[in-house]
């Protein structure tokens, strides 16, 4: 191993040690070449178990991807459009406050543009019908018009498989198994809990209790529809296999598994929303990152933290998992993309700048905010300093600018607030969701 490596080993240790990281995964290659995996940790703790690179984690929200990329498949076979309305493929799809449901299409719900907020959860719900019924009689607050915001709305991302149901005649995962899994060989992933109890190495979910010290085991979800967006796990060799498709033109080895133009449009930018990121199609662009583009996605389940991507000028593929919840798998991503460019190791994909806030601004984000989804956050002052609770947590903050705060918790973690007029917020963006204001 290089010394490079051998120093980014050591920083990967370093962050589950700082974290309270079970256990991890790490696998880079480049041009097809494997030049780094390496497992850390125990994928059961009770046991020491060891992880491996073909230890099977949750990958959680990276499977959005593989959703993208099948829906890019039906586009090559002349299926459908990502510009076609929703409902030319579904005419049952309502939502509750929109009188032209023309006005929203396949693209807005790859990119998480559709208007809705996110909403509470129903993993209990198991069929597209029942979802299509739920969502035309929940009522919630709409964000604005379709490509307006950027939020992250599961509900409407998971119609992307009542559509490949409705056109190819197969239920979501079977289609998804045969015409990417398989055709990929990613014969350690699958989007089955009970073939899990199948393979040999696979992880136990954690989520690690500050309070008692101890990691506690998280059940796998049963995610019903929801498996849309979040159902694959898999292991870091596999998404190898994946990445080689992005960087390969649509290929995997020599089998086509994706038109050129498909991976275009799931890597067009589309929103942004960081100093230097946009959304694309189910995949995050920061394109200029030490002279080359960064394209990922991250992914977060009780008891899983993930990242996945990719550097398309250099055919470089990186996976990241981890078997504890709320983790910085995309730390651990970056500095592996880091180490394999040569840049320095702690190289952010961008930093919020120095902002001396006046008392009038500083007033305008206090306040509670909260999602339908469960998510709550709140920007307080106590001592002069600025502070975000999430979740039960308290993390110190600065303003980086009129309409944006950063918050640190373990990594600095921007959030950006949306005024209407000369009134407070009405909104905080953090974690790729909308938060409303409550009080």
């Amino acid at each position: 191993m290089s010394q490079a490596w051998t120093e980014y080993a050591q920083f990967v240790e370093q962050v589950c040690a700082r974290e309270h990281i079970a256990g991890a995964a790490v696998a880079v290659a480049q041009h097809g070449s494997v030049i780094f995996q390496q497992g850390f940790g125990y994928r059961d703790v009770e046991q020491k178990l060891p992880v491996t690179p073909d230890t099977i984690f949750g990958i959680a929200s990276v499977s959005k991807s593989f959703t993208a990329m099948a829906i890019m498949q039906l586009a090559d076979a002349g299926l459908l459009s990502v510009e076609d309305t929703v409902v030319k493929h579904l005419p049952e799809f309502r939502l509750h406050g929109v009188d032209d449901m023309e006005s929203i299409k396949i693209k807005h719900l790859l990119s998480h543009t559709t208007g809705l907020p996110p909403m509470r959860r129903r993993q209990d719900i198991a069929t597209f019908a029942e979802h299509l019924d739920f969502l035309a009689n929940e009522e919630y607050e709409l964000l604005g018009a379709p490509g307006e915001y950027l939020s992250y709305c599961n509900d409407t991302f998971l119609l992307l498989g009542a559509i490949i149901e409705r056109l190819t005649g197969r239920i979501y995962r079977k289609y998804m198994t045969a015409n990417l899994l398989d055709a990929m060989g990613m014969y350690r992933s699958t989007y089955s809990i009970e073939e899990l109890t199948r393979f040999q190495n696979v992880t136990v979910p954690y989520m690690y209790d500050k309070e008692t010290g101890q990691f506690q085991e998280q059940a796998w979800p049963a995610l019903g529809n929801f498996e849309v967006g979040g159902g694959v796990r898999s292991c870091v060799t596999d998404l190898l296999k994946y990445g080689e498709v992005f960087v390969n033109g649509g290929k995997q080895g020599d089998k086509r598994i994706v038109s050129e133009a498909g991976l275009a449009r799931m890597t067009k930018p589309v929103y942004q929303y960081g100093r230097k990121t946009w959304y694309g199609a189910a995949l995050s662009i920061t394109p200029n990152h030490g002279g080359v583009t960064l394209i990922e996605h991250g992914g977060s389940q009780a008891g899983v933290a993930a990242n996945f991507g990719f550097v398309p000028e250099h055919g470089l593929v990186v996976a990241v998992l981890t078997n504890t919840s709320g983790v910085s798998a995309n730390l651990l991503w970056l500095g592996a993309v880091n180490t394999a460019l040569g840049l320095p190791l702690d190289l952010p994909r961008s930093e919020e700048p120095e902002y001396e806030a006046t008392a009038a601004e500083r007033e305008r984000i206090l306040g509670t905010y909260a999602t339908a989804e469960g998510g709550n956050l709140r920007v307080f002052t106590q001592a002069d300093q600025l502070w975000v609770e999430l979740d039960g947590q308290q993390f110190p903050a600065r303003m980086s600018g009129p309409a944006t705060a950063v918050y640190t918790n373990n990594i600095p973690r921007p959030i950006k607030f949306y005024f209407r007029g000369q009134g407070p917020a009405w909104a905080v963006f953090s974690g790729l969701r909308m938060l409303q204001r409550k009080s």
